[in-house]
């Protein structure tokens, strides 16, 4: 592994996309697609554009983000009465987030 490359990189934003698409679904069903491909877009070019000068310092800036953003996840939920993990109850949800609650 002493020769790895930006492979470290992209495993890792690779991981970070399928898990957080995956565990965070109910929370985006609404979100156009345009947006999650434009939150992953910035956060890939940052760490790719970083590594030639930090190296496999630039891995932090996802995870940093990730941390950022489920701490700020967690706390709203908690705010506003929503269950953090299932996005519950969905039509309170849909209110907070402004999306059409469709019967």
């Amino acid at each position: 592994m002493a020769n790895s490359g930006i492979e470290l990189e992209l495993s890792v934003l690779l991981v970070l996309a399928v898990l957080g698409a995956e565990i965070f679904a109910p929370f985006e069903v609404e979100t156009p697609a345009w947006k999650k491909i434009l939150k992953w877009s910035v956060a890939i070019l940052i760490t790719l554009g970083l590594y030639p000068y930090i190296g496999h310092w630039a891995i932090l800036v996802p995870v940093a983000l990730v941390l950022l953003g489920l701490g700020f996840h967690f706390a709203w939920c908690a705010k506003n009465g929503i269950h953090p993990i299932r996005a519950t109850p969905r039509r309170r949800y849909y209110e907070l987030r402004g999306w059409e609650w469709h019967e």
